[in-house]
């Protein structure tokens, strides 16, 4: 019989990871969670959304963690009270900007509490704003205003095109920021040391649990990072395989109860 890992805090992804296709927590994806705390093991969240875009799970798990947004460049309490955060540079902003367009896609800024378009009738934008439950301010000119910028986003539906945006902002930026796409169609540019794996080692200062102790679960190639940095990784069913070939294990699809499978198997079960 194989010993009995110790988890003490779940880190889990949103979309593709927690929540369905429809954006919708499911009743066993719920218990499961709250099962984990009956069982003595915290749960934290992280994505690529605005904190704010993950209100609507705060009261269902029940979380007394702080909430990773932007991939950990805004992080927050649950009174929406600062607890850490890392903005773009604004130079790196004014060349991520010209980047994306420069590639044919569309352009969001997320700049404080704000969310920034030039059109709502842009790809993705109402999907989005139904996603986050919040909506976004028009603006003329997404680069006249440089400051205070968490993320700065490429959109498209021609998945290739995205891709290679994503292989030249990694060739542009270097080690500068951090360039990784958080869905096939968005392309997240953000602060060098905003990523999945610092949310893990945030956490784990911040709650005083050793990185060897926490699980993470996730779906996109954002998601790696925190898989490379906790003791135990999940991958989704939905995921790519080079994501899956990342992660101590896999569980099934997001569209077939994948994240509370994931748990009630990897981690209720294995619990000591």
């Amino acid at each position: 019989m194989a010993e009995k890992r110790k988890i003490s805090l779940v880190v889990a992804d949103v979309d593709g990871t927690l929540v369905t296709e429809q954006k919708v927590l499911t009743p066993r994806a719920q218990a499961a969670v709250l099962q984990l705390r009956k069982a003595g093991i915290r749960f934290a969240v992280t994505s690529g959304r605005p904190p704010a875009g993950m209100a609507m799970l705060f009261d269902p798990l029940e979380l007394d963690t702080p909430i990773a947004g932007f991939n950990g460049g805004l992080v927050i309490r649950r009174d929406f009270t600062i607890v850490e955060q890392k903005t773009v540079p604004e130079d790196v902003a004014a060349k991520a900007i010209k980047l994306i367009r420069d590639h044919g896609l569309d352009v969001w800024v997320y700049r404080g509490n704000d969310w920034l378009v030039a059109k709502t009738d842009a790809p993705h934008v109402a999907h989005e704003a139904w996603t986050v439950k919040f909506g976004p301010k028009i603006v003329p000119d997404i680069a006249a205003q440089l400051d205070r910028i968490s993320k700065v986003v490429g959109v498209s539906d021609d998945l290739e095109l995205v891709a290679r945006c994503e292989a030249d902002a990694r060739t542009a930026f270097g080690q500068i920021a951090t360039a990784n796409r958080s869905q096939p169609y968005y392309l997240d540019v953000t602060n060098k040391d905003a990523n999945k794996g610092a949310v893990v080692d945030f956490l784990s200062r911040h709650l005083g649990v050793p990185t060897e102790e926490i699980a993470t679960i996730g779906d996109q190639p954002t998601d790696v990072p925190m898989f490379n940095r906790s003791g135990f990784s999940i991958a989704m069913g939905n995921a790519s395989d080079q994501v899956k070939a990342q992660a101590s294990v896999s569980t099934d699809s997001y569209k077939d109860e994948g994240f509370a499978k994931a748990m009630e198997r990897f981690i209720l079960e294995q619990s000591p």
